[in-house]
């Protein structure tokens, strides 16, 4: 039994020194200690950037989009609350810059400041608080929400979040409101670790009036007690709160034993007064356990337009490790470059790794903008005609459909109306209700959606449930006007929305493992519970090498 001396509980987590040290890892991991004691824990991320959302950022510039239920286009870290927590997450959970300034900016046109100047303190810091109340007053259940508050500690942009986070400090008091601050200590030559920065970090903290009650130090390795104890002087934290959150060289699933083991949530339930159960980590510890017993290596090909920058395809790439930890495979991804692949003298060569061995299976992801999408063509009929696994999401399926127009029913021109607009054969193009928008964000088909799966097809098999729910996030649609063309030349329909009037899966005849879905299933993996598409192509992938593909 819980037993709360106050209110609900709030845990900014900070981040100082520079950015990309893994806060969102850390407020995640956090959480999920806190869900083991037996917490309802609410995750929601703060970004500075005057975006409204990310939809329209290109993933060069922020990495994935990572989309909720209910449609919200957001930064890749509640991607992370996904995977480490079971916390509901939709468009509330998502905070930005610019929601905040067109939410008081209209207040203010409504004249509902009567006539007051509208100023960053407090009418912008009020209505990022109420936001932050909103989410924990969705539920009575709610216990813990935890705030990540994004770029770092002297940023311009990040302090009106900061101020916010002061002033609910100061308001609830530290038995109700903690900062959490994640800092970096790094290393010189001779590998001796530097604790200056951390220092500096703090200061800056409380200069903006708040004190850390607890230090995450991300380092290289783990930190002795000496430094320890010199960090926690110079920065008024209890020794027994300064966290270090070492370089993992197993994987990013171990942090929330390596924070436990450190003790960090009962630092942190002392710390708000709460008293919990002892804590049930069994699932993390059960993950880790199939880590260590992976035997032998699969190698996924990821053909892709963004490969340069990892966080690109980040869900993608998580949702293979999970996959791999439930087939007890060690993955290997070897990134394919689509545009480079249009000019490959040996596909496959191309189609391989650094050696030149081609890949088990073959994955095509989402994706916007024509560059490299005939690349992706070529592997998809690659992938058919060597009968290697593939699976294709979103524009990967819609690659598949063009693929199949061109090689199978000979119409060498197809493509979608997103990169031809005047294509003899448009095989996906937008719905008719889309012709003519104009606006670029929130225009998609976005979110939770519902599709009927057909019997005798991969996807049936995959999820063994006639009804599925997945999100979406695209515009663009495999077109009525072909289905019947390409039912009658072999191309399984094996997904449609309730009413027919979508489709939502493809599938290749007469091949181990070809399918291509309109959705984002990556979106729904965690890695205690792998998605079944990812398990299933991850399989077939097995087979395939085991085939000597």
């Amino acid at each position: 039994m819980i037993d709360f001396f106050s209110m609900k509980k709030f845990i900014f987590v900070s981040g100082g020194v520079c950015s990309s040290l893994g806060k969102g890892v850390a407020a995640s991991s956090l959480g999920a200690l806190l869900e083991g004691r037996g917490l309802n824990v609410r995750m929601v991320k703060c970004d500075p950037y005057i975006n409204v959302d990310a939809g329209t950022m290109s993933p060069y510039q922020h990495g994935e989009v990572y989309v909720t239920d209910d449609g919200a286009e957001t930064d890749l870290d509640l991607g992370n609350y996904a995977r480490f927590t079971s916390s509901p997450l939709s468009h509330a959970n998502s905070i930005t810059t610019g929601q905040i300034y067109d939410a008081v900016i209209r207040k203010e046109r409504e004249g509902r400041y009567l006539g007051r100047t509208i100023q960053v303190i407090p009418h912008i810091t009020d209505e990022i608080k109420r936001r932050i109340h909103d989410v924990s007053n969705e539920s009575p259940d709610n216990d813990v929400v935890i705030v990540e508050i994004g770029g770092t500690v002297g940023d311009i942009e990040s302090i009106p979040f900061l101020e916010a986070a002061r002033q609910m400090i100061h308001e609830l008091g530290r038995n109700s409101a903690l900062s959490v601050h994640l800092t970096l200590i790094p290393e010189v030559a001779g590998a001796e670790l530097k604790t200056k920065p951390t220092q500096h970090s703090v200061k800056a903290m409380q200069e903006l009036g708040i004190q850390p009650d607890v230090l995450i130090c991300r380092s290289p390795a783990m930190l002795d007690d000496a430094t320890r104890r010199k960090i926690a002087l110079f920065t008024n934290v209890e020794n027994e709160a300064v966290i270090v959150s070492y370089d993992v060289k197993t994987t990013i699933y171990q942090v929330p034993l390596i924070f436990h083991e450190q003790k960090l949530d009962q630092i942190a339930l002392k710390k708000m007064g709460v008293e919990t159960r002892h804590a049930d980590l069994s699932a993390w510890y059960s993950m880790m356990d199939k880590f260590n017993a992976r035997r032998g290596k699969v190698r996924i090909g990821v053909v892709g337009k963004y490969m340069e920058l990892h966080d690109a395809y980040k869900s993608i790439y998580e949702a293979l490790f999970h996959a791999g930890l439930a087939c007890g495979v060690e993955m290997e991804i070897v990134k394919i470059d689509s545009a480079k692949l249009e000019a490959a003298a040996n596909l496959d060569e191309a189609m391989g790794d650094e050696s030149g061995v081609p890949v088990d299976g073959v994955l095509v992801p989402g994706g916007f903008g024509g560059r490299g999408v005939d690349g992706m063509a070529q592997a998809a009929a690659w992938a058919r005609t060597r009968k290697t696994p593939y699976f294709g999401i979103c524009l990967g399926m819609q690659v598949m459909v063009v693929e199949w127009a061109r090689n199978v029913l000979g119409w060498k021109n197809a493509a979608s109306t997103e990169f031809a607009h005047d294509t003899e054969h448009p095989v996906v193009s937008l719905l008719e209700d889309q012709i003519d928008t104009q606006m670029m964000g929130g225009t998609m088909r976005l979110g939770n959606s519902e599709s009927r799966l057909h019997e005798g097809t991969r996807l049936k098999e995959a999820y063994s449930e006639a009804v599925i729910h997945e999100r979406h996030r695209h515009r663009y649609e495999f077109s009525n006007r072909y289905r019947s063309d390409m039912a009658a030349s072999g191309l399984i329909i094996s997904a449609v929305t309730p009413d027919d009037a979508l489709v939502e899966s493809v599938e290749w005849p007469d091949h181990p493992w070809g399918v291509g879905v309109q959705f984002h299933p990556e979106f729904k993996s965690k890695p205690t519970a792998a998605h079944p598409l990812f398990t299933a192509f991850v399989k077939a992938a097995i087979e395939s090498s085991h085939r000597g593909n």
